[in-house]
């Protein structure tokens, strides 16, 4: 399967979002309803994974899907679809353009290619670990290597301390030069195109962090979990500039960080 016609085709699928998200966010009289855990939940969220898995059904008939709204099938395929149809749906409903629809391809497990789509700003990023790309021109991540002068990123400054350790995490909002909650896919978004230079998530979801693995990884950043392993076996991420990621790590894990997982941080880049 040539990467060219698989990226056309996520281009069809991010133009079907984007018709159907930007009416109502611009409408703005969504009802909310809450999930079991917890997070919010619209209309606009359910209608855009059905119309998504309907194209994908009826191109891709053999292939899996994982949404996060109505679930999993053939997730055992060689090719799977994992779809996040807002990511961010607090700023959605909150009428915060930092949300997005999320995207990602996996073949035989491992995120092949992946896409973050911003319709009210206009913006679509698209990754396949080589080379990533914001409306069609490649973009890198920034060259920063010294913490005081990093623009650190995370969705809720409450989850660090809930998930993970208080003390670390605040350890290294002390050590940046900025620190603000530009979060969500929109996080990752900024970090791949050179405007922030570490993005954290210390608890995620697969449809939350699968997309943006081969985005970062081909804006030329590195991208592990908390512990600085493999991304795609945990459920949290520390994303950064190859000059600050194994700092922060250190810093996250309080002096924990093994040899191991240094030697992974580094294999991964």
């Amino acid at each position: 399967m040539q990467m060219e016609s698989l990226v056309n085709f996520l281009d069809e699928l991010l133009d079907e979002s984007r018709g159907i998200l930007h009416p109502f966010f611009v409408r703005g009289d969504l009802e909310v309803e809450t999930k079991e855990d917890a997070s919010p939940v619209t209309l606009a969220d359910r209608e855009t994974e059905r119309v998504l898995r309907e194209k994908i059904h009826s191109r891709f008939p053999d292939h899996g899907i994982i949404g996060e709204e109505f679930g999993s099938e053939k997730e055992d395929a060689e090719h799977v679809w994992v779809l996040d149809p807002i990511d961010g749906t607090k700023s959605f409903i909150s009428g915060v353009p930092l949300f997005g629809t999320l995207i990602c391809l996996l073949q035989d497990g491992q995120p092949i290619l992946g896409a973050i789509d911003q319709p009210i700003l206009d913006q679509r990023m698209v990754g396949d670990g080589k080379v990533t790309s914001l409306n069609g021109q490649p973009v890198r991540v920034r060259d920063t290597s010294d913490l005081c002068q990093a623009t650190l990123l995370t969705s809720d400054p409450m989850d660090p301390a809930i998930h993970q350790s208080e003390n670390q995490w605040d350890t290294l909002t002390r050590k940046v030069n900025i620190y603000r909650t530009w979060g969500d896919c929109y996080g990752y978004l900024l970090l791949a195109s050179g405007k922030a230079d570490i993005m954290v998530d210390p608890i995620v979801s697969k449809w939350d962090f699968l997309p943006v693995i081969p985005i970062i990884q081909g804006a030329g950043g590195i991208i592990t979990d908390w512990q600085g392993k493999d991304p795609v076996e945990g459920n949290s991420i520390v994303a950064a500039t190859p000059g600050l990621h194994a700092q922060a790590i250190r810093i996250l894990n309080s002096g924990n960080i093994t040899s191991t997982n240094l030697r992974n941080t580094v294999e991964l880049s």
